[in-house]
């Protein structure tokens, strides 16, 4: 599928891919490669937004499963996708690509707070914008913040980089005859649970009519490649012809 013309993007990037091959926190050199894929693609002429989870230092989820309370065990897990914002601003910037950040969680003294009106006029400067701690509150992970941050900013497209290259209808990992779809839309996504994204984010993209791009952001290039229309991928969208 042809994506339609984009201007403004919201990346979205799990925690663990900052992790590189080391089992838990963040691996400079790895965040350095991903900055230079987000500048590969801010150098096409697109206004970027970013959104990385915190899962390689803290899941809210999982420690709510080991008795902890699930709000603050959650509030934990904003504040390490604080950490990995400031993580990839710092890679960014070596590069020489002004980038902002933004927490829906108020820190004064390492960022801003999240400001849309404030974040238009960053992206319109040609500054990439991170948003981080989710959408501020429990219960929400940060799929749900990157869909709103999408939709608040006026997106053309919400691009999830994984470590597989697209949406399956079962494991990959676990299930060598999965099939990947090329394009799948907002419901079958959730009537099957395909667990690409938490069910409210993909409903709030469905809402506002953002098509998700699926991909693997462990493949050297792939941003750039995707955001041409190359590239393998899978697109969540109701436009399916």
């Amino acid at each position: 599928m042809t994506l339609p013309t984009m201007n403004r993007v919201l990346l979205k990037l799990s925690g663990e891919v900052l992790m590189g091959d080391q089992q838990f926190g963040i691996d400079p050199a790895f965040v350095l490669e991903l900055a230079k894929e987000v500048k590969a693609a801010k150098e096409t002429g697109l206004e970027i937004c970013l959104v990385i989870g915190g899962g390689n230092i803290f899941r809210g989820m999982s420690g709510a499963a080991q008795g902890m309370d699930r709000a603050q065990a959650d509030y934990m897990g904003m504040l390490a996708t604080v950490m990995n914002a400031l993580a990839m601003q710092s890679a960014l910037e070596q590069l020489g690509v002004e980038t902002r950040v933004q927490s829906a969680v108020q820190m004064d003294q390492v960022c801003e707070p999240v400001i849309r009106r404030r974040a238009e006029r960053h992206l319109e400067k040609g500054r990439i914008v991170i948003f981080a701690a989710g959408v501020g509150a429990p219960y929400f992970t940060t799929d749900s913040g990157a869909a709103l941050r999408a939709a608040e900013m006026k997106c053309d497209a919400l691009l999830k980089g994984t470590s597989v290259d697209g949406i399956y209808d079962s494991d990959p990992k676990k299930n060598s005859d999965a099939k990947r779809y090329e394009t799948v839309s907002y419901g079958k996504v959730l009537a099957d649970d395909l667990k690409v994204m938490d069910a409210s984010a993909v409903a709030l993209c469905r809402d506002n009519d953002i098509p998700i791009v699926v991909f693997s952001i462990r493949e050297k290039g792939n941003v750039a490649k995707v955001l041409s229309g190359e590239g393998t991928q899978t697109v969540v969208t109701d436009h399916t012809a």
